[in-house]
């Protein structure tokens, strides 16, 4: 096992897998449920799976894909979109994820974190923040799949759902997402360095290297990983993996 998590990020858009560039054009990734299963073969030791669409057309999280997801799953796996209230977030609970995670709901309704963390506990509520850079290059917080802009920055925001009880943040470099560019580690230092909970950095991920860069230079407690697990290579076609674990451990060291 590895001491950083290195934690595959799926996206789900309409009950099937798909991968983003940037948050806009996506591309067909596989049936959720049998993807899970080759992660359990791969021996993953957490899982995320995000729903894109939910908040962006205001509904509630798809129920039965998810229960099949959970029932696929051997690993912990977190669950975001769509959640917009306790009872959501206690019927996700009982399906079987170990952690929900917040984003548009929280940033329309911040107090939504507190109510979470207090009926569940701060180590079950991750809040994702998901980061763009505006027209002069200031970088800012934004919700529904990017399409919504908070004016809220990254370190502010960050500090806010700290003290509101979030346990932990998944923080997300819109402009790098889908590039295999690396991460925005300026982004991720500044976010990591103002908490004291784990920040997870997603977005921008294209080698190894890029790994150890996110924990070493920005400081995350975690990495998670999408365009790397999906596809064979940048720019070929989809094939579910993860990176050797010896070689991960060589980076991280």
């Amino acid at each position: 096992m590895l001491r950083t998590r290195i934690i595959p990020c799926l996206l789900l858009r309409n009950g099937s897998l798909v991968k983003t560039k940037r948050f806009g054009k996506f591309n067909y990734i596989g049936d959720p449920a049998n993807t899970c299963r080759i992660f359990n073969e791969l021996e993953v030791d957490e899982l995320t799976i995000l729903d894109i669409s939910a908040s962006k057309e205001k509904r509630i999280p798809s129920y039965n894909v998810l229960q099949e997801i959970t029932n696929e799953c051997f690993m912990p796996v977190s669950y975001g979109g769509g959640i917009s209230s306790v009872k959501a977030a206690e019927r996700v609970f009982k399906m079987g994820f170990e952690k929900v995670i917040l984003n548009s709901s929280a940033l329309k309704n911040p107090h939504l974190i507190r109510e979470l963390s207090k009926a569940f506990g701060s180590q079950s509520i991750i809040v994702a923040i998901d980061v763009k850079k505006n027209f002069i290059g200031k970088q800012q917080c934004r919700g529904v799949s990017g399409k919504l802009n908070s004016k809220k920055l990254p370190m502010e925001w960050a500090k806010q759902v700290q003290d509101l009880g979030a346990g932990e943040i998944l923080l997300t470099s819109i402009d790098r997402e889908g590039t295999w560019s690396g991460f925005d580690l300026e982004l991720v230092k500044s976010v990591s360095d103002a908490v004291t909970i784990p920040v997870i950095a997603n977005g921008g991920a294209g080698c190894i290297n890029h790994i150890g860069e996110a924990v070493k230079l920005g400081n995350a407690s975690a990495v998670a990983l999408g365009s790397m697990v999906v596809y064979q290579k940048k720019g070929m076609g989809v094939l579910v993996n993860f990176p050797d674990k010896k070689q991960l451990k060589k980076v991280l060291q």
